[in-house]
């Protein structure tokens, strides 16, 4: 629309922060809204697409950046209460660096927990932010406020990252399209609270975008030195070429996790979807028990480094009381422990590769559960004693 001139970038920027001022009162997806900075960008970009000049693939499209990423001349928060708003903020992450170089009008940055710890949306900084379709619901987490954005409309393009479903879960919960990238493949600076297993991807409405936007981001840049080589792909191309024939592993559980009924129910119909389209698809579980105590060894660990960073026990009383239990029982793993956490990662990792030497998906629930009230760090009656 913007190429034939039917469409304003303005105008786009215009709705899209009308729509912000109207309804995020109730979800609470943005810390801070730049708008006069978003409609001079969009000016710009207007009249960039009247010369037919466009700076980019996603020229003129509203954007929005998460709080942890880097971005000029805005305050990086990442949740916290005890982040020195001063900055110098002179620096833009890799990924923000991209969706600028390509002429994304940035909106401003959305809501996170404190360093993204938990998989729902609240902190002291900002408060509790809710599920667009209902706001007494939580929109999940870490990145809660990107995929909010992505469902009401406050946002096309939308920036997130993901160490433990901080993508996939507020996408979900959200309804909303969610990719945690390959590790690697997005070029990050600095590291997130997990080096190594937080990647950055898009939450936007369609594949389609989300394929656009993981373009842009997959651009190389130097200062992440385990990037992958670029490889120049246009993820949007093949698309549209079906799935026929590919051999798909679908597996509810994963062959130890509990699902809710109504959640299996909706992903066995979607299983049966990619049947009709042609997959095979086998009931197949992957073969690998639950990671989840070498998880919580790295996982732990890594918070309390970022704890300590942060000033540890002496400003523990301005941090979120869930985050500062995290860092404590991190504390207490050993070199050994994490060595073998490392040990156990890499061979589910191995494990996997040979799984897809036969399977080229495996198809399973994201969430075992539907969205629960906001405001709590996980649902009552599930016998849970953290988020995850």
């Amino acid at each position: 629309l913007f190429r034939a001139r039917k469409l304003s970038p303005v105008e786009v920027t215009k709705a899209t922060l009308d729509r912000i001022r109207r309804y995020d009162s109730k979800v609470n997806a943005f810390r801070f809204v730049a708008a006069r900075e978003a409609l001079g960008a969009a000016r710009e970009s207007e009249a960039r697409w009247m010369k037919g000049r466009p700076k980019g693939l996603i020229d003129g499209v509203p954007t929005t950046i998460k709080d942890q990423w880097l971005t000029r001349g805005w305050s990086t928060l990442r949740g916290s209460l005890l982040t020195d708003r001063k900055g110098p903020w002179n620096e833009d992450s890799p990924q923000v660096a991209r969706l600028r170089e390509h002429g994304a009008v940035l909106l401003g940055k959305t809501t996170m927990p404190e360093q993204g710890w938990k998989g729902v949306t609240d902190c002291a900084l900002t408060g509790v932010s809710g599920n667009p379709w209902n706001p007494a619901k939580t929109c999940g987490g870490s990145r809660g406020g990107a995929a909010i954005a992505a469902a009401a409309g406050f946002g096309a393009l939308n920036l997130g990252s993901d160490g433990a479903g901080s993508i996939r879960m507020p996408a979900a919960f959200c309804g909303v399209v969610g990719l945690k990238g390959t590790f690697a493949r997005v070029p990050a600076y600095p590291y997130g609270t997990l080096p190594m297993c937080s990647h950055s991807g898009p939450l936007v409405r369609t594949v389609a975008d989300g394929a656009l936007m993981y373009t842009v981001l997959t651009e190389p840049d130097p200062r992440d030195w385990l990037a992958v080589p670029y490889d120049r792909r246009d993820y949007r191309v093949g698309l549209d070429e079906g799935i026929r024939g590919l051999r798909v592993a679908y597996s509810r559980t994963l062959g130890y996790a509990k699902v809710d009924r109504e959640v299996a129910a909706i992903v066995d119909r979607a299983a049966k979807v990619f049947e009709d389209l042609g997959a095979i698809v086998e009931e197949k579980d992957p073969g690998f028990k639950n990671p989840y105590e070498p998880f919580l060894a790295y996982y732990n660990a890594s918070i309390a480094v970022a704890y300590d960073r942060a000033g540890g026990d002496k400003v523990a009383r301005y941090m979120d009381p869930g985050y500062v239990r995290m860092a404590k029982q991190g504390k207490r793993y050993t070199a050994k422990d994490l060595l073998d956490a490392w040990d156990a990662r890499h061979n589910l990792g191995r494990h996997m590769n040979l799984f897809h030497q036969r399977y080229d998906i495996l198809l399973t629930p994201q969430l075992s559960l539907a969205a629960f009230d906001a405001g709590l760090e996980f649902p009552k009656g599930r016998g849970m004693k953290s988020w995850f």
